[in-house]
């Protein structure tokens, strides 16, 4: 047996509470190497004679580990456990507390190898909004989407043209009329939450340099115009999420130009983080420019990084992010760049929003493993780049093979607790990446089986616009083309929205039901989840027919019982 690869950790998420007598435990061992795993528990004050056995179920297989696990009773709130370990060749060990010891009655009798629950509080659950499990979510970029009023169209703004490559300075008018004009559309598409990037007052089309996060950009319409378009939304059973880019401002900002106009004497100058005076406002190291002499989003000169360690800093956003939810009832924030906004502000911001509304859900841009974040005192989720991207690598890249795919998502759904991975927000392109079309060469089957596989991933699920009409793109600024009217209720729209409808049809097992990812003998990949009924989905990522004996309830390229490369079907069972 391979001692030094079995692990488990107390309290996180190979060790959480699910209600006041539950907790779920993870074992992980050697892949291959393990037989079997028992968990003894019991009470912390009861007599080791009374301990129960449960046998742990394998969970899923990764690239070199094998994880296990189990749910345990505590019916007095509270818990104490050990790990039983038989290898495959009938060797055993307890697995403790204290370490590694030879199996014997005297090791399962010893209190000191026993995990400790102390207590089952209310508050330890890392509770996630349970809405999240039923929501499909589709990405707006505001200023591409739909252009309602032409009166508020900036200087310049250009025809609007899908066929056209924009340039990161143009403007095509879209604006939030413009998505209140086509709610109904939305509504009809299937998706039931709408995720917008910034729309707050900035110069730019992306308004990721914001410079005053209390007005609508002028550009988009007015705060009347808002509150109309979440009541409607609302109304439609539609959830509202806003982009927060609280990393940094707008060198526009009013707090930004008076530490520009007045130096070391700005009151402003500790809300920044400023190496030297006088600040160079203007140099933009992403154009060769040089560095600035003070801290920024990446080098770029007109986003100078906020200081939010400062208490002033830390009201002003707090009151921010406070106000959108309590005058105009938003429903979720997504937090631009907030892996490089400390810990101790996200908690405060956390506890701020769920006072308000405690199943609001906070989502984090994280483009790496998030654990730090996700211990139900930050954030809800994080976006979900390091699962989503090994789907794209394996469907678009051929970096992976379906096995390694197979491992590498087990994996990563180790890293989180259940109903964490259950809310996390998968996508597999955005306005920061190339569109999943142009990933996928262009091949508009490979392009919906990849998007097909999220939607039977846990987590929730979202769509850039356009998505559904087939639209093309490279990287940013080409992803974020003006939308394409013309294909609405196409042949690609009728498949997306299926997709889609096929979710939520299922939302009680896809939403919250268990997850086994597991690779067949044939080569396909091969989706279980299993909940109020059994849902297999299965994708052909080979380059050949591969034979199937069912009838699929959705499916693409399935022909005389076979799944065609780039097909999938999908299967229920009671």
């Amino acid at each position: 047996m391979q001692l030094a690869a079995l692990s488990h950790r107390t309290e996180s998420e190979d060790s959480f509470v699910i209600d006041n007598t539950h907790v779920n435990i993870r074992f992980h061992s050697a892949k291959a190497d393990v037989k079997e795993v028992t968990v003894l528990y019991t009470d912390n004050y009861l007599p080791l004679e009374s301990v129960k056995a449960q046998k742990m179920a394998q969970i899923g297989s990764g690239q070199v580990q094998d994880h296990w696990g189990a749910t345990l009773e505590a019916p007095y709130h509270r818990l104490k456990y050990t790990f039983v370990v038989e290898a495959q060749d009938g060797s055993k060990v307890i697995y403790g507390d204290r370490g590694i010891s030879e199996y014997s009655q005297d090791a399962v009798m010893a209190d000191g190898n026993y995990f400790k629950v102390p207590y089952l509080h209310e508050i330890d659950l890392t509770k996630t909004p349970d809405w999240v499990r039923d929501t499909v979510w589709y990405q707006i970029f505001p200023e591409r989407f739909a252009n309602g009023d032409k009166s508020n169209d900036p200087v310049g703004t250009k025809a609007w043209n899908p066929e056209d490559h924009p340039g990161r300075e143009d403007f095509y008018g879209g604006d939030l009329q413009g998505v209140i004009d086509h709610l109904d559309y939305l509504q009809k598409l299937g998706v039931n939450g709408l995720y917008f990037c910034p729309i707050f007052k900035a110069p730019s089309n992306h308004k990721y340099d914001t410079n005053d996060y209390l007005e609508i950009d002028p550009a988009f319409g007015d705060k009347a115009l808002f509150a109309k378009l979440v009541n409607e939304a609302h109304s439609r059973g539609m959830r509202i999420m806003l982009d927060a880019v609280f990393n940094h401002v707008g060198a526009a900002s009013m707090q930004w130009q008076d530490v520009v106009k007045n130096g070391a004497k700005s009151r402003y100058r500790d809300w920044f983080h400023i190496n030297k005076f006088p600040v160079e406002p203007f140099i933009d190291a992403s154009k060769g420019e040089g560095e600035p002499n003070y801290d920024t989003f990446a080098f770029v000169g007109n986003m100078p990084k906020l200081n939010t360690a400062n208490p002033e800093v830390q009201e002003y956003l707090l009151n921010i992010a406070s106000y959108w939810v309590k005058y105009f009832d938003i429903d979720a924030w997504r937090l631009d760049v907030a892996n490089e906004v400390d810990h101790h502000f996200w908690k405060r911001f956390h506890d701020e929003l769920v006072k308000i509304k405690p199943d609001f859900y906070i989502v984090g841009e994280i483009w790496h493993s998030a654990r730090p974040w996700l211990n139900g005192d930050q954030f809800s989720s994080v976006m979900n780049y390091p699962y989503t991207l090994q789907i794209e690598d394996h469907f678009f890249y051929g970096r992976l093979s379906a096995q390694a795919l197979a491992e590498r998502l087990t994996d990563q759904t180790m890293k989180y607790r259940d109903m964490t991975n259950q809310v996390m927000m998968n996508m597999l392109d955005s306005h920061d990446t190339a569109r999943i079309l142009t990933v996928a060469g262009g091949n508009q089957d490979l392009a919906l089986q990849a998007l097909a596989f999220e939607f039977m991933q846990q987590g929730s699920p979202c769509i850039y616009y356009g998505t559904e009409m087939g639209m093309a793109g490279g990287n940013d600024p080409d992803c974020r083309k003006p939308m394409d009217w013309s294909k609405e209720a196409g042949p690609v729209w009728e498949r997306v929205h299926n997709i889609i409808a096929f979710r939520l049809a299922h939302k009680e097992t896809l939403g919250r039901g268990s997850f086994r990812l597991t690779v067949t003998p044939e080569g396909l990949l091969q989706v279980v989840r299993q909940g109020t009924e059994t849902i297999t989905g299965l994708f052909n990522t080979t380059t050949k027919p591969i034979t199937i004996s069912d009838r699929p309830e959705l499916s693409q390229l399935v022909k005389n019982n076979e799944i065609l490369p780039n097909g999938f079907a999908l299967f229920i069972t009671k």
